[in-house]
């Protein structure tokens, strides 16, 4: 797509825009009485459904305007991000925990870990395209990078590292600590307090500063995945951009489906090695190999069928883990009777 600049501007001010009605509405920053409040469960999907809605708008303005294969890369690199980005959840989710914070400002630190997210993807694609215009041969290492993603991405669950894994002691947060003492508790949604004369920072900077280095490592992964899917700069950022917007919405619906999304990582790292091998296929074939070429509505077709089929399993064994559970309280209580009988 030949995007002029000025829609690249309106696309990033109607972006920001969002974020501050986002903002606005959500968390009333002007409201000195109303103080920070819990995020329910049908304001979260409320929100989410809106912004998926206009993630799907803009999707077919995209085919409408720059044909039906811009369209189906977009859909295709959407999809993908946010199937991502359920992953990105889950370790966040360890992360409120691990800090402990309080459910009434998690949505600000979302917000941010969101901002942060943006700016990161949006320097990596940059980068990204860069390297792809001067050097095509960075396919083979793209693809190489993702069926190795793909494979670490099974191991970690498989050994259960990636439940283990402590988020919250990584080297940035470790400096931070090194150079200031850290608040016992939270005070409000504030990063830093004086004490005795002391600067001291709170907890919340430091959850802040573990999310963005998180935020870090998935724009590594998955910047490389959605250019497997298209090269087009424009279609690339906006496909991130609308799967990152929305997501601390998306966090507060799906908190409570967490546990219960046990094939997830099978399903990301099925996508991984698929656009691993359709990326090495793609390098061969601009090389002057014979090889056959993935099109993109077959890796559209690929990316949900295998999404579908992970949540729909993931949902099924939830159900049945519940039933088996269910039935082993109901013995252990007729055991009981019996014995007190």
């Amino acid at each position: 797509m030949n995007v002029p600049l000025w829609v690249w501007a309106a696309t990033i001010g109607a972006m920001i825009a969002i974020l501050v009605i986002d903002l606005a509405i959500v968390d009333h920053p002007w409201s000195k009485k109303s103080g920070p409040k819990e995020f329910g469960v049908r304001q979260a999907a409320w929100w989410a459904v809106f912004y998926i809605g206009i993630a799907i708008v803009f999707g077919f303005g995209v085919m409408y305007f720059g044909g039906t294969t811009a369209g189906a890369e977009y859909f295709a690199g959407f999809v993908t991000e946010k199937s991502l980005s359920v992953d990105n959840l889950f370790v966040f989710y360890l992360l409120m925990g691990a800090f402990a914070v309080p459910r009434q400002y998690q949505h600000e630190v979302l917000l941010v870990g969101i901002v942060i997210a943006l700016v990161m993807r949006g320097f990596f694609i940059v980068l990204g395209a860069q390297v792809i215009n001067a050097w095509s041969e960075v396919f083979y290492l793209f693809g190489a990078f993702l069926i190795y993603t793909g494979y670490k991405i099974v191991r970690d669950h498989v050994k259960g590292e990636d439940e283990n894994q402590d988020f919250s002691e990584n080297p940035a947060v470790r400096l931070v600590k090194r150079f200031w003492p850290v608040t016992d508790g939270y005070h409000g949604a504030r990063m830093s307090v004086k004490i005795d004369g002391k600067r001291h920072v709170t907890p919340m900077l430091l959850v802040i500063i573990a999310i963005g280095v998180v935020d870090l490592v998935f724009a590594v992964d998955s910047i490389p995945a959605i250019f497997g899917l298209t090269q087009d700069a424009y279609i690339v950022f906006t496909a991130n951009a609308f799967a990152l917007l929305g997501l601390r919405q998306l966090y507060f619906l799906l908190a409570g489906l967490m546990d219960k999304l046990a094939y997830i990582s099978w399903g990301l790292s099925a996508i991984m090695l698929f656009i691993g091998v359709k990326m090495i296929l793609h390098a061969l074939h601009e090389n002057g190999v014979h090889t056959p070429e993935i099109g993109i509505g077959a890796s559209l077709t690929v990316i949900v069928g295998v999404m579908a089929v992970t949540i729909i399993a993931s949902l099924v064994k939830a159900r049945a883990d519940d039933r088996r559970r269910r039935a082993a309280a109901s013995g252990a209580q007729e055991d009981s009777s019996a014995e007190r009988s």
